[in-house]
């Protein structure tokens, strides 16, 4: 008897089943299996599935696992796709109950899509011969049979009425077993997982269990002998299982239309708007730029990809057309001088030496990739068009699958087995933080998780389980960009479920979505561009003249000069320490240096950079391997930057088109030892022919070898550096805006703000105050200054704030005093938790009061407006408090001014009014630097600083001696000082946070980061 598994769900039915791949299929090849469907509850992991079990030669069954709602009752089937008819039907069903969110089929709809699919009805407690009869009677003969079931291998007691009910209606008996783990001894891990998928504890009283701990995938021993005495059922199931067969293979790409009048062809429209598009860019349009366009039209013609860019520049006109700031271009579309033309992109490929075989290879054909950044807050806005101009049914997002991570995975098995939460945090301590660990390798680094185990046999048993249920998919969300547009119902291509914003979502991930031959567009939020957008909002309310990005100049000496200072906090790509000064060291003179240091600042490859910087400021001489490589390299001083150089150097010296240059690249990167040398042989031979002697081939050869995966796609780092320089750009001009757009972006993350209002001190930009006069929600520009938004202040309520504004909008009288507030905002709002946050921040300095006395008073104005305006519709007054007679201030002395920069440091983050260190320095004779200073300079030196105590960690050396490092902050900014053994035995008494210290020692630089080392340090 050939085996086959007529039931087996998989771990892809999230938090359903523990039953990954690789272990099934272990156990089926074991048991000599033949045939295996998988019958989840949606059509999540059908295809991974299909194609495993193709590769391991055994036959893949598609089904679906879902209730029906006949005329008088509900029944649970299994349907299977007998040929792709079926397959396609069960995808509408699928969609259908996941965009409608249904628990049960309609009849009507079973009836509508019952062609090509065979039905299993449960021979179970539930089993209706009415409902077996029904039906029958809409699958037809042969399409319907009835699934009997021995858990562990017991007869049930309603078998021997199942068995006469199909007797009399001619329907046959398969067996039914359903698997949701692979071994028996999984059964309990599965429990859990249970467990978690009801959101309940193993303890908890209501916790639905597991009807039996039978759910594993049976042998084929199991198989004969808990049905020995009825192998026709066997064989039923067998033949049943037979008859599907589908086709999944990579399908044939389903390319969308863009919509034109029926005398207008998409070859010849994109070919008009390319040059329409072209005449506007360039005004002259040379022959250079034309023999690219026709070179580039050329091959979307031959791919047929007409529509795939009319389809894009569509949605980009409508971005411009809606103010929506896109991106300039980004990954390998950049090299396109079609997308140039179209304004998809904002970059030159000509001007930048760009290889259009970068994005589309003749040679290789793939689906086209043009993704797309927009600012992030309105990236759904240009999704929803697309939606709307090709039909919900049409377009979709794609979902994609969070699993259980070893930190996820170790504390949530804790949590169901009823740990305590201090253990819970304890064990997320005990497993490194370090991306895409294991709980194997977690075990093996860490010697506390270890002995944490060991200690009890609850936590062994926790450590197995949380080992069983790893890696299993846990939740499902849209992915980030990722949109698919069909020109048929996506439906007949791919299941699909409710989305958000009124879209469908995919019931396919990314890859599988592509194997079915659709095409996939990125959709991607840039929060850097809405950035650019805030500033250039703020440039044009408070600027009379008209500002442009399209016009400025990219070779700007104040911008040049702010690169140069390693000046970039803000900056896209060029704010880390590491790249501050990496552009102090090369010194950024043009453009293209920027797109070089973006290009280099990556592992491997940032070690040319000192070379780069040493050879463009002639401290070393450019050389070059051999001649043909100067006019390819000479922008980047001698040294491989970008893959497009690979591809030319390849095609100069041994005559490869760009086409095969790219597949050379592509190929030598992966650095397989047969493809190497084939590859050596071929380019060799190829340059010999050109007239280049053996050496020097292959000599050059070895450099393309040498830098195949450090090379960096220049048109990604062009169009992304373009964005750097924008940035740089507005920064250098535009102080004011930028760091006011940077702050409300920044609003809740304190370090950040803390990080730019020292930078705005240190340039005398004004940081006015938060009050409750003049603040908005966010920052705002005033006066040439920046006024801090009432959202930054920590504790204020967003409801708080909404109604502050709308009483100033609805042109509130300006209020006297804090009862006065008290009144307008009513009992509601005026609270202690709202009110006293503003008085410490100092929004209540307008009162001319000293925030002790506001505090003090505080209490008295709650019952005030508790008295007199309770509700927000109640005014005992009517707008007329003053009869009654308002309560008077508490007057007290004025606050210490330590406690009063404390009250600002709790909610602003930072001291306001004036750093504790400020009349330290006045105080002492010696020369004091500034922070700020050390950090730019790049010269290592003698120092002293005065600096308030942040932070102290206080370590141990190999040899057990204590040391530490201190963080420091003055008015200017923040530096650790390093305290080594003998010098910490000196100082580790003075060494309190929030200490002012006196440090004398040196500056240096390590791994990016300035340092002192400290040598005198005192009160």
């Amino acid at each position: 008897m050939e085996t086959v598994y007529p039931q087996i769900v998989t771990s892809a039915d999230m938090l359903k089943s523990t039953i990954q791949l690789e272990p099934l299929i272990e156990k089926l090849k074991s048991n000599h299996a033949k045939a295996v469907a998988i019958t989840n509850s949606t059509l999540y992991g059908i295809m991974p599935f299909w194609h495993e079990m193709k590769k391991h030669h055994i036959h893949p069954i598609i089904g679906l696992t879902l209730n029906v709602q006949l005329d008088e009752k509900c029944v649970s089937l299994v349907i299977y796709a007998k040929n792709n008819n079926g397959y396609e039907n069960i995808l509408k069903i699928s969609s259908s109950l996941e965009t409608r969110e249904l628990a049960e089929l309609p009849k009507k709809w079973l009836e509508a899509y019952k062609d090509g699919i065979i039905a299993v009805y449960k021979g179970d407690k539930q089993f209706s011969k009415e409902a077996l009869v029904e039906l029958n009677d809409l699958f037809g003969i042969g399409n319907l049979y009835i699934g009997l079931e021995r858990p562990n291998g017991i007869k049930q007691d309603i078998e021997d009425e199942i068995i006469a009910a199909a007797q009399q209606t001619s329907i046959k008996i398969t067996v039914y077993h359903l698997s949701r783990y692979v071994q028996k001894e999984d059964a309990f891990a599965y429990e859990v997982l249970n467990a978690m998928d009801q959101s309940l504890k193993m303890t908890d009283r209501n916790r639905l269990k597991p009807t039996d701990d039978s759910f594993h995938v049976l042998t084929e021993i199991e198989w004969k002998e808990w049905f020995s005495d009825v192998p026709e059922w066997l064989e039923n199931t067998r033949s049943m299982l037979e008859k599907c067969h589908v086709q999944l293979d990579k399908q044939a790409h389903i390319m969308p239309k863009f919509p034109l009048p029926a005398q207008e062809n998409a070859k010849d429209y994109l070919r008009a708007l390319c040059e329409e598009g072209l005449n506007i860019r360039l005004g002259k349009v040379t022959q250079k730029y034309k023999e690219r366009l026709h070179y580039e039209l050329q091959i979307i013609n031959e791919m047929n990809y007409e529509d795939y860019f009319l389809i894009v520049q569509d949605f980009m006109k409508y971005a411009k057309r809606t103010g929506i700031l896109t991106g300039p271009g980004r990954g390998s579309s950049a090299s396109s001088l079609v997308a140039y033309s179209l304004f998809i992109t904002d970059v030159d490929p000509l001007q930048y030496g760009l290889l259009f075989e970068r994005f589309l290879n003749p040679e290789r054909i793939t689906m086209p990739d043009i993704d797309i950044d927009f600012a992030d807050s309105r990236r759904m806005e240009v999704i929803r068009y697309v939606a709307e101009k090709y039909g919900k049914n049409y377009v979709s997002q794609i979902i994609t699958f969070g699993t259980l991570s070893a930190k996820a995975v170790a504390r949530e098995v804790a949590r169901i087995f009823g740990f305590e939460s201090s253990t819970l945090e304890a064990i997320s301590s005990f497993i490194p933080n370090k991306n895409g660990i294991t709980l194997k390798e977690a075990y093996a680094q860490s010697q506390k998780l270890r002995e944490f185990i060991q200690t009890e046999e609850i936590r062994k048993k926790w450590f197995e389980v949380a080992l069983a249920l790893e890696g299993l998919p846990r939740n499902a969300s849209t992915h980030a960009a990722g949109v698919v547009l069909s020109p048929i119902p996506l439906v007949d291509v791919v299941p699909i479920q409710m989305g958000h914003d009124d879209l469908f979502l995919t019931q396919w991930p990314m890859k599988e979505v592509e194997q079915a031959g659709l095409l996939k567009m990125d959709f991607l939020g840039l929060r850097n561009l809405t950035i650019i957008e805030r500033i250039l909002k703020i440039i044009h309310k408070n600027k009379s003249q008209s500002f442009s990005l399209a016009t400025i100049s990219f070779d700007d000496e104040r911008t040049f000069r702010l690169l140069q200072n390693g000046d970039t906090t803000g900056v896209f790509q060029l704010e880390s320490e590491g790249m501050r000064h990496s552009l102090k060291q090369i010194q950024p003179t043009k453009f293209e240096d920027i797109v070089a240091v973006n290009a280099l600042y990556r592992p491997g490859p940032m070690e040319s950079i000192p070379l780069y910087a040493k050879r463009k400021l002639g401290q070393l001489p450019v050389t070059y391997e051999h001649p043909v490589l100067q006019p390819i390299l000479q922008e980047t001083y001698g040294i491989i930057v970008y893959q497009e150089q690979i591809m030319q150097i390849a095609s100069q010296m041994a005559g490869f088109t760009f086409g095969e240059a790219d597949l050379l690249r592509r190929a030598v990167s992966k650095k397989n030892r047969d493809i190497l040398q084939k590859e050596r042989t071929h380019f060799v031979q190829k340059a010999i022919q050109l007239g280049h002697a053996e050496p020097a081939a292959s000599s050059v050869y070895d450099l393309i070898v040498r830098f195949a995966d450090y090379g960096f796609p220049k048109s990604h780092a062009v169009a992304y550096s373009v964005i750097s320089y924008q940035m740089a750009f507005l920064k250098a001009h535009f102080p004011v805006a930028f760091y006011c757009a940077l702050l409300s972006t920044a609003t809740g993350n304190q370090e950040k703000i803390n990080q730019l209002v020292m930078e705005m001190k240190q340039k005398g930009i004004p940081i006015l105050p938060p009050s409750i006069f003049n603040s908005h929600t966010f920052f705002t520009v005033e006066n040439d200054g920046v006024r801090f938004g009432l959202q930054a202040i920590k504790g204020v309520s967003h409801t708080f704030t909404q109604k502050l504004l709308q009483l100033r909008r609805n042109g509130a009288r300006k209020w006297d005093d804090l009862f006065d507030l008290a009144a307008d905002l009513s009992a509601i709002h005026f609270t202690r938790k709202n009110i006293e946050p503003l008085i410490k921040a100092g929004a209540l300095d307008n009162f001319q009061e000293e925030r002790s006395t506001l505090l003090a008073t505080l209490d008295a104005a709650v019952k005030y407006a508790e008295l007199v305006s309770p509700t927000e519709d109640t005014d005992l007054f009517e707008g007329n408090a003053t009869h009654f007679g308002k309560s008077k201030y508490i007057r007290t002395d004025e606050l210490p001014l330590m406690v009063k920069l404390q009250f600002e440091k709790e909610v602003l983050g930072q001291y306001f009014s004036e750093h504790p260190t400020v009349s330290k320095k006045k105080s002492i004779q010696q020369k004091v630097n500034n922070i700020w200073d050390i950090l730019q300079s790049t010269r290592d030196g003698k120092v002293t600083v005065v600096g308030l105590i942040q932070d102290i960690k206080k370590i141990r050396t190999k040899k057990g001696e204590s040391m530490a490092f201190v963080t420091i902050q003055d008015e200017t900014g923040s530096i650790s000082v390093t305290l080594f053994p003998e010098d910490y035995a000196k100082y580790n008494l003075l060494l309190e946070e929030l200490a002012i210290l006196v440090v004398e020692g040196k500056s240096e630089r390590r791994n990016g980061r300035t340092q002192i080392i400290g040598k005198l340090v005192s009160l």
